[in-house]
């Protein structure tokens, strides 16, 4: 569970001077008295990628007790779980680390009927646990073909060669990976195919890839870090956050520029400047090029409507995205979660723009 730092007493915008000059003997003006923003009311219910999780568990508890009209529940199903339910219509947002594409889009409503916004930028790691070995290199190829099945014992020559200096066990590796529908999945496989081509004909780039290896799999990102953190012999890829909430081991991996990095919120940011123009369609920043790249690092995205009926629900979420991708960016820095860099928060503001409450434009 995400531990929630205290949070000291907010005050509501509006009323709050009123009261003040009231009471001592005065009235507000126009002048002096700023007018409060509507920012709506209602229960809000999302469900999809627990790569972001944390984050969200953070930001939404911030915001509703900065705002108590606002009751918030993001329920963390895999972005599989959350497109199925945005299409169903059983959810007012959902989350997935992958945006919609034209098939999903289309089962949905169309194109014209939602809009999708990035909202964090986070990094998945290779997580391990092997007894005695407290650091581990790895590089593309030695990973890819650990979950093509061709690497099955933690002493191959491939890791040993990787690792001078390091004893490592004659134990057979127990390779852990999603069982459901997962975005986090999605860019790990994006990675692996793009530094085996042999990954990339069997495995593929998928939220259910085919798996070449694995007898272990679970669901969601705590569930695979439960499993290998439960496993002497595991490793698996697991959002940051999660590995440092459980103090797992991770491996340093080798990026596009030979250098052997761990996942981390600056590796990140570095990954993310290599490609400062992001779009639905357009989104892989994996195997990024420069010196202190993380390879494996993603965006994840939430998904709205571009019409919802009830004015003060529909304003209501429009404000709590638009805090999430603004002022709310600070609740991911602690919880391993890269503030978004300024084109891609410019568009999430432009996406956002095209929501309407009741018929009317939120945002303008």
């Amino acid at each position: 569970m995400v531990r929630h730092m205290s949070i000291g007493r907010f005050l509501l915008i509006g009323g709050v001077a009123a009261m003040v000059a009231t009471a001592c003997g005065g009235s507000p003006t126009s002048a002096t008295t700023a007018s409060p923003v509507d920012v709506g009311s209602g229960s809000i219910v999302a469900d999809g990628a627990t790569f972001p999780k944390p984050f969200y568990d953070k930001a939404t508890f911030d915001y509703n007790a900065k705002y108590p009209q606002v009751k918030i529940s993001y329920n963390g199903g895999g972005s599989g779980q959350g497109i199925k339910d945005f299409t169903a219509k059983t959810v007012d947002f959902a989350g997935s680390d992958v945006p919609m594409g034209s098939a999903d889009i289309d089962k949905a409503g169309g194109a014209s009927t939602l809009t999708q916004i990035p909202a964090t930028l986070g990094v998945i790691a290779i997580a391990y646990n092997v007894s005695g070995v407290d650091k581990l290199q790895l590089d593309g190829p030695t990973l890819a073909n650990i979950y093509l099945n061709h690497i099955t014992k933690w002493n191959d020559p491939a890791i040993a060669a990787l690792n001078p200096g390091t004893t490592l066990p004659s134990k057979s590796i127990i390779v852990v990976h999603r069982s459901d529908g997962s975005g986090t999945s999605y860019h790990f496989t994006d990675y692996l195919a793009k530094v085996s081509d042999e990954w990339k004909t069997k495995g593929g780039v998928s939220k259910t890839p085919n798996w070449q290896a694995g007898q272990h799999s679970d669901s969601g990102n705590p569930g695979v870090a439960q499993e290998v953190s439960s496993t002497d012999g595991a490793i698996g890829y697991v959002e940051l956050a999660y590995v440092v909430q459980t103090g797992m081991h991770q491996a340093f991996l080798k990026n596009a520029n030979s250098q052997f990095v761990q996942a981390s919120v600056d590796g990140a940011t570095k990954a993310a400047a290599t490609k400062p123009n992001v779009s639905p369609t357009d989104f892989s920043i994996t195997n990024a090029s420069c010196d202190q790249c993380y390879p494996i690092a993603a965006f994840s995205w939430l998904i709205a409507r571009t019409t919802y009926d009830d004015p003060a629900k529909g304003r209501a979420i429009v404000y709590f995205l638009k805090w999430l991708v603004t002022d709310g960016q600070n609740d991911g820095k602690d919880l391993q979660y890269a503030p978004l860099p300024a084109a891609v928060g410019q568009l999430a503001l432009t996406n956002l723009k095209t929501i309407k409450a009741g018929g009317a434009a939120v945002l303008s």
